[in-house]
């Protein structure tokens, strides 16, 4: 289980992503700049990677508001050097049929849901 402060310690923001792009190298992940607000309220422009460039296009994603953990450690990906400095944050939708994508072994049977907000918040605004 985890306790209500364990839960707490978890920084998840409202971001616009204002760039996305496919990386030369990848073959799964897109690297997102989210904009998280002007500090000392917000947290600047964060990159991000996420893995669900099959599913979604950049234009899709740019512009648009939703919820990422920005307090992650951040993680090398690719070969370039980069680091993904937070999560999106989706759920899974199953599909009614499964893919089969290039590159990848196994077959594909449920896709990328991202949350979206009723309307728009400040970028940087907390989950709470």
């Amino acid at each position: 289980m985890v306790t209500f402060q364990d839960f707490q310690k978890l920084d998840i923001r409202i971001g616009t992503v204002i760039k996305a792009e496919i990386p030369e190298w990848s073959h799964w992940v897109m690297k997102l700049t989210v904009d998280f607000g002007e500090p000392p309220d917000g947290l600047g422009t964060k990159t991000i990677f996420a893995g669900f460039m099959h599913f979604f296009t950049p234009s899709e994603l740019e512009g648009n508001q939703y919820p990422f953990i920005v307090n992650l450690e951040p993680k090398k990906i690719g070969p370039l050097g980069d680091f993904s400095e937070g999560m999106i944050l989706a759920t899974d939708k199953l599909l009614d049929q499964s893919l089969k994508i290039e590159g990848i072994d196994e077959e594909i049977t449920s896709k990328p849901a991202l949350f979206t907000l009723s309307e728009k918040v400040k970028n940087g605004a907390k989950i709470h």
